[in-house]
Parts: C-alpha cells; structure tokens; sequence
C-alpha cells in the first residue's frame, strides 16, 4: 500500500477493507463451502439448488454490507459499490425463498442478473483501488468472471441443470479462493491505525 499524507476516499475503504479483513475471508470460505456442495450433489433437484443458492446469496450479502458498514469514518460514499453488491445479494436471495416453485430458467435469469450487476460492482471496486493495491486484479478477475457467468446463463438457459450446477460450483471456488488470498493479503499489508 503506498502512503499517502492526506486519506482520501479510496484510501479510507482500502483501510476499512484491511481493518475488516475478516470479512472477505468469511465470504470467500462461504463460496467455497457453496462450491464443494454443489460439486458433490450434482443430482439435486432444481428446488434444493434454489434454497442453497439463495441461502449463499444472503449470507454473502449479509457479509458484504457488513464490510461496507464497519471501520472508521463510515463514508457512505466510499464503499457504495460494497453496499450495492451486499443489497442485491440480500434481494435476490428472498426472491428466491419466497417464490421457491419458480422454474430453472428465471432461477438462471436471476443468477445471471445477479451475476452481472456485482461483476461490475466489483470492477469498480478494482478501479477504485487501483492505486492503492498492488493486488486490484483479484477483484477485477472476480468482476470479469462473474459477468462472464452472467451473459452465459442469459444466452444458453437451456444448458441443463447439471452443466449449470457445475459452473455455479467450480465459479464459486475460484472466487472463493480469490476471496481468501485477497482477505490474508490485506490482513499482512494492513497498517496500524
């Protein structure tokens, strides 16, 4: 991280993110932890997948406006992306509990929406942190990776729910994995306060 004599509004979320680093280790072993049990239940039916991600995409929210809210000098402006990300993770995890028969395609068009809308929330954070980090690539992989997953639901939500299982498993541990190196290598580079 590079010094800076005046904190400016990056500097302050990039010190909220290193003082709470905790939190983006949770939610990289919450996306991990999602991951390995969709991998080994590839057989789930459409109803038990539906709960599971929609659990996943709430405690993810949950841990992600945690880490928008907590640290000093609560900015609003400084870690809206954070909170945005957190809310629609919250959002569209209800959405799937309180209509739980809904079909696999509009379960595939609510990931996929849900996807694309935080991988650019997460390439603005990257952007946002560009000068600060040496590591902002990890959070614009993530951006780049979930959009990815997003424009491909939309364009084949036909796919099959075994093929869609095992791209939202192996997706969810890579990003899990890049979740956990970042929040360790925050939890080094942190500086007292």
């Amino acid at each position: 991280m590079k010094a800076r004599t005046q904190p400016n509004l990056t500097f302050a979320l990039l010190r909220a993110l290193a003082e709470n680093w905790w939190l983006l280790l949770i939610r990289g072993i919450l996306a991990i932890a999602f991951g390995v049990l969709a991998l080994l239940w590839p057989d789930l039916t459409l109803l038990t997948l539906t709960f599971l991600w929609g659990a996943y995409a709430i405690a993810d929210g949950i841990f992600a406006l945690g880490a928008a809210t907590l640290g000093k000098g609560r900015e609003t402006a400084r870690c809206l992306w954070l909170a945005l990300i957190g809310l629609a993770g919250i959002l569209v995890g209800l959405l799937t509990f309180v209509w739980p028969e809904i079909t696999a395609q509009v379960l595939l068009l609510f990931i996929a929406s849900w996807a694309i809308i935080t991988g650019m929330l997460q390439i603005w954070g990257a952007l946002e942190l560009r000068k600060e980090i040496e590591v902002e690539w990890m959070l614009g992989l993530i951006g780049l990776l979930s959009i990815a997953l997003g424009i491909f639901l939309i364009a084949r939500p036909s796919a099959g729910a075994l093929a869609f299982i095992w791209l939202i498993g192996s997706l969810a541990i890579f990003v899990g994995c890049i979740y956990v190196s970042l929040s360790l290598w925050l939890k080094e580079h942190r500086h007292p306060a």
